[in-house]
């Protein structure tokens, strides 16, 4: 029996009156009979009696068929045109999965002409993730149980994909998109005027708000789904600018205008419930008599993906910027440094000259350190890493840092007996809690405490922590906590944002926090924060734990020897300035130097000259890079030292090095003494068969 089709043609009548309809009529036939026989008439009892037996198989059969949930007529038309205009799909199947009944815009979604039939949602959609997901709702929806998943289509876009049990194995479907249309051709719905099954559960439960609003904007009816994202119970009669952030009302408020006016296919609005800036939702509207028809679709989660997603990028590109200008802006750091050395070396303390000398070395090595802070966001400067024990790390910086903060402020320590070995670099983690330690000096000015903690803890599973999921495995732990103002809200996901502080102009570079992220994070560790305004931070450190020995032993040390002034170096470096500091500082120190301004050139040199000891090569030059020219020169002279210069990470060119005992590193910008000490510490270690 088609109860779709009878349905449709009684609709138009209040709920139930067909069913008390026949009850009056059976009611009103054994009334006539009973009269009948009173007065003796026999031919008329019996003619009342067949019409009584009718009446009784008409109502028996108005019961078996009518649904025992239905809408009133007026709600059965609004909700009907609701779901025809609405750019959400909805499909009821049978006990065997078919399509019974649905909408155009399904049909539109699965592929399926006007005449043809709608195949089933597991089959209308592409792609093997789709169908198996499609199916797990299928068989949830046979086991009487409700289920909502979120999937993106062939399309690229993403919808929320509901099923409702309904009875004798039937099941209700709703596709809901999560993202607008990006055409008006794409969010113009298709009139039909197939009506929807009349049961108020497939509108009351739908995934998506659907709401009827007056010219005035105030909501008549909606369902739970569009109710609950204004935190509310009912709406009916409430105005829908009251329950929005102030800022959208406008937008809202012509949106339910132009649909008033007979306006289609209107682009949809964002929109912000009152008190929960953060949630967000896309509002549609169809011209409806008398108002609008209202569609909702939150976005929230949505629109916090994509906020994390452009925030990633920007952190990513900041990251890029840095690692590319500071090879460059170094290259000029060392020309100002090393020239600056060599100024000092004839203009002593007590010369007129000495203080603007000085003082324009200390500002490039200010400048020096800053470039250095932003490597360490992204993770681009060079770390010496070895086996390290935290616990006599942290002992020892510990009586630094009570120098450091100064008066008024305890520094306490609270470390684990037994802590485990970590693989880091013991200087980068030092300028990390030192970091840690001035914010917490910073943020209580009227005294208080920091204590730094240290503890083994094991992690069972993978967890979020932060912004990334941290694998299983043994960490050490380290937490500097503090009892001062705390960190609002609002900015505890920008804190490791380079550049971001919430200390006063010249205060601060605002790279402090960035600088700890990204010595935590290439180091292989994990960093998070805890806060409460008036309630003190903690920063908690999770670096993972290495199963090595504490020390490694060298098999035979070799006798280190000063042998300054006695070696000859080949020293290439294309940028002009650098490579003359560097070549007049050796040959202060009384070294032969042979000068090269490329790889080509420098070579021509190893081929031409048999007496060379030591190559001081940049990483990045044209034609001819830094590991490009030390393996070709390792082909000739196998037993030659190597010292690479750079501005980049060391491990830019050790990872493209296979052999890398014989190869160590100058950081870009370096001055005169520490390009002195390097070669001389190089050479001394060199053995006499190499020399």
């Amino acid at each position: 029996m088609n109860t779709r089709a009878i349905t449709h043609g009684v609709q138009g009548l209040p709920a139930g009156a067909w069913r008390w309809a026949a009850l009056g009529f059976v009611a009103l036939t054994l009334a006539s009979a009973g009269l009948a026989v009173a007065v003796g008439n026999t031919s008329g009892w019996m003619g009342v009696m067949l019409l009584a037996g009718v009446g009784a198989v008409a109502s028996l059969f108005l019961f078996a068929i009518w649904p025992r949930e239905s809408l009133s007529g007026a709600e059965a038309r609004r909700v009907a045109e609701a779901a025809a205009r609405a750019n959400v799909a909805w499909a009821i199947t049978g006990a065997d999965g078919a399509v019974l009944d649905c909408n155009d815009v399904y049909r539109r979604m699965a592929g399926a002409g006007e005449k043809d039939a709608a195949p089933p949602p597991e089959l209308a959609l592409g792609g093997e993730a789709s169908s198996a997901m499609l199916y797990r709702l299928a068989r949830s929806a046979a086991e009487g149980r409700a289920l909502e998943e979120s999937l993106r289509i062939h399309a690229g876009l993403e919808v929320v994909v509901a099923v409702r049990p309904l009875s004798d194995g039937q099941a209700a479907w709703w596709f809901a998109p999560r993202l607008a249309a990006t055409s008006a051709a794409e969010a113009a719905p298709v009139a039909t005027t197939a009506p929807l099954p009349a049961s108020p559960s497939f509108f009351r439960d739908a995934p998506v708000g659907v709401a009827i609003a007056g010219a005035d904007g105030k909501v008549s009816e909606a369902n739970s789904f569009f109710a609950g994202f204004f935190g509310q119970a009912a709406l009916d009669g409430r105005a829908l600018a009251d329950l929005i952030e102030p800022a959208d009302r406008a937008g809202v408020s012509e949106l339910i205008a132009k649909a008033n006016d007979g306006a289609s296919n209107t682009a949809s609005i964002e929109l912000r419930p009152l008190g929960q800036p953060e949630r967000m939702a896309e509002l549609y509207a169809s011209p409806v008599k008398g108002g609008a028809i209202l569609y909702l679709v939150d976005v929230s989660e949505q629109k916090a993906l994509e906020t994390k997603f452009a925030q990633s990028q920007k952190m990513q590109a900041v990251g890029q910027l840095a690692g590319g200008v500071a090879h460059d802006f170094n290259n000029l750091l060392t020309v100002i440094i090393g020239n600056c050395d060599l100024l000092l070396m004839r203009h002593h303390a007590g010369d007129p000259s000495f203080k603007e000398i000085n003082e324009v070395r200390q500002t490039a090595l200010r400048a020096a350190t800053l470039i250095g802070q932003l490597l360490a966001f992204s993770r681009q400067q060079t770390l010496q890493p070895k086996p390290l024990m935290l616990r006599d790390t942290l002992g020892e910086l510990a009586h630094m840092l009570r120098r450091l903060v100064g008066e008024g402020i305890e520094v306490k320590l609270d470390q684990s007996q037994d802590l485990w070995l970590v693989y880091a670099d013991e200087a980068q983690i030092s300028n990390a809690i030192i970091n840690l330690v001035v914010n917490a000096r910073d943020a209580m000015p009227k005294g208080g405490s920091v204590t730094l903690r240290t503890a083994n803890e094991t992690v069972a599973s993978a967890s979020a922590f932060g912004t990334a999921i941290m694998p299983a495995g043994d960490y050490v732990r380290i937490e500097v906590a503090d009892t001062g103002t705390g960190i609002a809200k609002e900015h505890l996901h920008k804190i490791f944002d380079p550049f971001f502080t919430t200390k006063d102009v010249g205060q601060g570079t605002g790279l402090g926090l960035a600088t700890v992220y990204g010595i935590v994070k290439q180091t292989g560790g994990f960093i998070a924060v805890d806060s409460e305004p008036g309630r003190g931070t903690t920063f908690r450190i999770y670096l993972p734990r290495h199963k090595g020995e504490a020390a490694a032993v060298e098999a035979e040390p070799i006798a280190a020897r000063d042998i300054t002034g006695q070696d000859t170096i080949l020293l290439v470096e294309d940028e002009d300035a650098v490579r003359s500091f560097a070549a007049r500082a050796l040959k202060l120190r009384g070294y032969q130097v042979f000068e090269a301004s490329g790889g080509e050139e420098a070579l021509e040199i190893v081929k031409r000259e048999g007496k060379i000891h030591l190559v001081i090569t940049d990483v990045m030059m044209p034609n001819m890079d830094g590991p490009t020219l030390v393996r070709a020169v390792k082909r000739l002279r196998p037993d030659m030292a190597v010292i690479f210069m750079s501005g980049y990470a060391e491990e830019t060119f050790r990872k493209n090095d296979e052999k890398a005992e014989d190869l160590h590193f100058l950081p870009k910008p370096f001055g005169l003494k520490q390009l002195a000490a390097k070669v001389k510490d190089v050479l001394s270690q060199t053995p006499q068969a190499k020399r």
